[in-house]
């Protein structure tokens, strides 16, 4: 049994090294997507400074800051949850990049303990812009769409260098759920969600994604 769990931890920092260089070349969700999965790992320095601002303001501002966990949003995930008798997450970046990257969707506790040594693992290893660029070409932005470079030609037309703050935000604000949120002609609750992370992401750049840039 240790030798196996020893065998398990030598395994899972040969995969965070090895991806910390080369591209994550798929993930589970993408293998069971019976939509196929259109994708296109581009670089971080390919992928406008808007995305990145909008994925912050959007998902985790705080992502500069933490060391992969964001203590308050786990916090009041747990107090909700205790409320309402419904799991919601308070993930950050880091976290959803160590399930995308290495893990599937769903799994309860035991997942959730797995992800959160991938993610300590990636803050270690990887450091904030290497998990930004992974993040960014592995979250999914439609059905069978992954990668905000793809999403970027599917809704847009454009690369994802090339986005608006404005487009960078649609995008951001149909992470959570990309399967039913409306990236072009979005209405109701998700269009105004898009149009606060637009007006969050002249905060964001210079003082909350130095991270990413210096």
């Amino acid at each position: 049994m240790v030798r196996l769990v020893l065998a398990l931890l030598v395994f899972s920092i040969a995969q965070v090294v090895v991806y910390k260089f080369v591209p994550v070349p798929f993930t589970y969700t993408m293998l069971f997507d019976g939509n196929g999965a259109s994708r296109s790992w581009v670089p971080i320095g390919k992928i406008g400074r808007p995305m990145v601002d909008a994925a912050i303001a959007g998902e985790d501002s705080k992502f500069c800051s933490h060391i992969g966990f964001d203590q308050d949003a786990i916090r009041n995930a747990w107090h909700r949850n205790e409320q309402g008798g419904r799991i919601r997450g308070g993930s950050t970046i880091s976290q959803q990049t160590a399930k995308n990257a290495f893990l599937w969707q769903g799994g309860g506790y035991l997942r959730k303990a797995v992800e959160a040594w991938y993610t300590l693992l990636i803050e270690a290893i990887w450091g904030k812009r290497r998990i930004m660029e992974v993040y960014l070409n592995l979250a999914e932005t439609g059905i069978g769409t992954y990668g905000v470079e793809a999403g970027a030609q599917r809704y847009f037309g454009k690369p994802a260098i090339a986005l608006t703050t404005v487009e960078a935000a649609r995008i951001a604000a149909a992470f959570p759920q990309p399967k039913v949120r409306a990236v072009i002609g979005a209405t109701g609750r998700i269009r105004r969600h898009g149009n606060v992370i637009a007006a969050r992401e002249s905060v964001v750049r210079g003082d909350y994604d130095t991270c990413v840039y210096h």
